[in-house]
């Protein structure tokens, strides 16, 4: 396959930057052309860490362009409508917390208004969170597409049928500055790249019909390359020589850089949608890619973790923890569980805990819906 000419999509390097930004993205301050006004120093690099492998490790179906089209056909410029109803809570115990999946198919044989699959009780269906698109596959070097159109469908009718959950919300499979095909170690093109995934993330979410409000930049390590990616840090802790080839040309990336991207996409999301961003990490994988300083912190980003996480699915959490276990939500880069910020957990199926099912989640519309 022909990698396409990455520059004809990059958005315009002048991304206009919004007043809450700036309180948004605390720890790195946002100048008027939407890149850092001073950028945090640079931390040691940061040693690659062991296989994590998170959203889909579990296998599934991958859909075609078609499918993704089934899902929905309203555009992604502005938030879905809301619920028919004030969503009830499903667990009397956590009032406004809803358990959901992500990534590849579960199959939900209930009929509506839906049940959560393979969790005892048979809670309401809260939510499917589905890969919009993957660097890799943008760029041209393969890499699946973990989406499904059978679940997006379910959850989207108990939202708006029923009042119940969120939806369908998206992540981006996001690529770091070292597999950024113009890399030249300058923060001003870590943001550029950053930004230009954000672009292709909103034209991707365009065939597909989001509910929910946050989008979620999924940086990791995942370890299943060349599955996803040839780059087994997504290009967050390596240079490498070319934006496929899966060869490192430098070790380390400064954490400077790394939280650079990031900023370029949260700017260019929040400039250019009705959306909000939000991060997928875990504690772990945070602090290996942006160090501990100033770079990593995210006080005020809407946050999705996976750890800590089960191989059980039974019994599910109530709120943050599994009853009965020592398995709890935890969250990274200055968000604990009592902030607003704390919004999702893949409790079960993530971070290469397999369950033979899939990936579970619990959601939080407390704060965010």
């Amino acid at each position: 396959m022909t990698r396409p000419q990455l520059r004809s999509c990059r958005p315009a390097r002048a991304v206009p930057a919004l007043a809450t930004l700036t309180v948004l993205l605390a720890g790195c301050a946002i100048g008027s052309a939407g890149q850092p006004a001073s950028t945090p120093a640079a931390t040691p690099a940061r040693a690659t860490q062991g296989s994590t492998g998170s959203h889909g490790s579990t296998g599934g179906t991958t859909q075609s362009s078609a499918a993704q089209r089934q899902a929905g056909q309203a555009s992604a410029t502005a938030a879905g409508s809301g619920p028919a109803a004030a969503a009830a809570p499903d667990n009397k115990n956590a009032p406004g917390f809803w358990y959901g999946t992500d990534s590849a198919t579960i199959a939900i044989t209930s009929k509506p208004p839906y049940r959560e699959p393979a969790v005892s009780g048979s809670p309401p269906y809260g939510g499917y969170i589905g890969m919009a698109g993957n660097w890799a596959r943008w760029s041209g070097c393969g890499g699946v597409l973990v989406w499904s159109a059978q679940d997006s469908s379910a959850a989207n009718t108990n939202y708006s049928t029923y009042g119940k959950g969120i939806g369908t919300g998206v992540y981006w499979f996001m690529a770091g500055p070292g597999v950024d095909p113009h890399y030249n170690g300058t923060t001003t093109e870590a943001s550029a790249w950053g930004a230009a995934q954000a672009a292709k993330t909103l034209r991707a979410m365009g065939s597909l019909k989001v509910t929910y409000k946050v989008v979620w930049m999924d940086i990791e390590l995942p370890g299943v390359a060349p599955n996803y990616t040839p780059a087994p840090d997504n290009g967050w802790n390596n240079v490498y020589t070319s934006t496929c080839s899966g060869k490192v040309r430098k070790a380390g990336v400064a954490a400077a850089l790394d939280r650079a991207d990031l900023n370029g996409y949260a700017s260019y999301l929040t400039a250019h949608s009705s959306y909000t961003p939000g991060v997928y990490s875990s504690p772990l994988i945070w602090n290996s890619i942006f160090g501990t300083g100033s770079a990593s912190s995210i006080p005020n980003l809407d946050e999705w973790t996976y750890t800590d996480g089960t191989r059980s699915i039974n019994p599910p959490p109530i709120g943050w923890c599994v009853p009965g276990t020592s398995t709890c939500a935890h969250f990274f880069g200055g968000v604990a569980q009592s902030s607003v910020h704390a919004v999702m957990w893949q409790w079960s199926g993530g971070g290469g805990l397999t369950n033979g099912v899939g990936d579970f989640d619990q959601i939080d519309t407390n704060h965010v819906r």
